[in-house]
């Protein structure tokens, strides 16, 4: 009803906005007439009833939301449809046109689970998290057609975040149930033995240039760190994959991303002088956190039946053995430890 009514205030002020031009298009009219003509009256009156129409169906097409398919419409669909992040490996990519990842792995399972084939909705990272649960779970895009997701992948699993307010006092993510912790991650550094012989600490980092992902946490932190003791020694490109062949290629010797990045780029690289460093990041805030799922919030029984599958995943070993595949460690969320 809020939506509504802002809607329909920002339709009012459109047709403001068109009335106050219309009526000064036909008074600048008047300096070459004594009169604003009889024709001119009605031909204006004519073109605002329709503009009126076009604002109304406008309101209706703005307030509109994508539907949300409910657990027995999926199911008796035949399909489970699963929003994965585009080109974002090991988690969802593609390789040679055919979808891989250790979250479309997952997927697949999930579905299979639930006697469902798996329909995949790639989506394009937005600039927040609000946005892509905005446009895939909840409203809906329009170059998607409207559909939505019945459930998207890798969103935190956070009380915090699920609990964020605006400032309006109103739950950001109201219409959002997350669920299903499947997995715990945090922040790897990476480095070639040939010219940083190990790493205790981010102190041995000094002299010793680090690629991170543009506008990353990795980025922001090697930058301020200490006074920015590092930020002379940090390099920035678009990709942790990037950042990583720099190393191959001698530009850097270390390499900081996301645990699941790291690990996969090392293990796809083959190289026994890559090594993965165990020091912690002193005034890093949370290092850890856990990932999970998430669905539109009249949505729950959804929700219910992918966490059964879930649970059976982890307790069995299948996730475990999945993320192996892709050279990953993995490691259990806390409520299965």
């Amino acid at each position: 009803m809020i939506n509504l009514l802002r809607s329909a205030s920002r339709v009012s002020a459109v047709l403001a906005m068109l009335m106050y031009f219309n009526t000064f298009r036909l008074l600048r009219s008047c300096e070459a007439r004594p009169a604003i003509a009889r024709d001119d009256f009605f031909i204006s009156a004519r073109v605002m009833r329709r503009l009126i129409h076009l604002c109304g169906l406008l309101l209706c097409l703005g307030t509109a939301q994508a539907q949300v398919r409910d657990f027995d419409r999926i199911i008796e669909s035949g399909t489970l449809r699963v929003a994965l992040y585009q080109n974002f490996p090991p988690y969802s990519y593609e390789e040679g046109g055919q979808p891989r990842g250790v979250d479309y792995e997952l997927a697949k399972a999930l579905a299979e689970g639930l006697g469902l084939q798996l329909q995949l909705m790639w989506a394009p990272p937005g600039e927040k998290l609000d946005d892509d649960l905005r446009d895939y779970i909840w409203r809906g895009r329009v170059t998607a057609q409207g559909q939505l997701a019945d459930v998207m992948l890798r969103v935190p699993y956070d009380r915090d975040y699920a609990q964020l307010r605006n400032e309006l006092g109103e739950l950001v993510n109201e219409r959002v149930v997350m669920f299903g912790p499947y997995q715990r991650e945090r922040w790897q550094l990476a480095f070639d033995r040939r010219r940083l012989p190990e790493v205790p600490s981010i102190h041995a980092l000094r002299q010793h240039p680090v690629g991170v992902e543009v506008e990353s946490v990795p980025s922001f932190y090697l930058s301020s760190v200490h006074g920015g003791m590092l930020s002379q020694e940090t390099r920035h490109y678009p990709t942790p994959k990037q950042a990583f062949a720099a190393m191959q290629g001698g530009e850097v010797d270390a390499v900081m991303a996301l645990r699941g990045e790291v690990d996969w780029l090392v293990h796809e690289a083959n190289d026994p002088q890559l090594a993965l460093a165990e020091n912690a990041y002193p005034d890093m805030g949370r290092q850890i956190w856990e990932i999970g799922m998430a669905v539109h919030e009249t949505n729950r029984q959804l929700a219910y039946a992918l966490e059964e599958q879930l649970e059976s995943l982890i307790l069995d070993g299948s996730l475990e053995r999945l993320y192996a595949r892709y050279g990953l460690r993995f490691e259990r969320p806390e409520q299965y430890q």
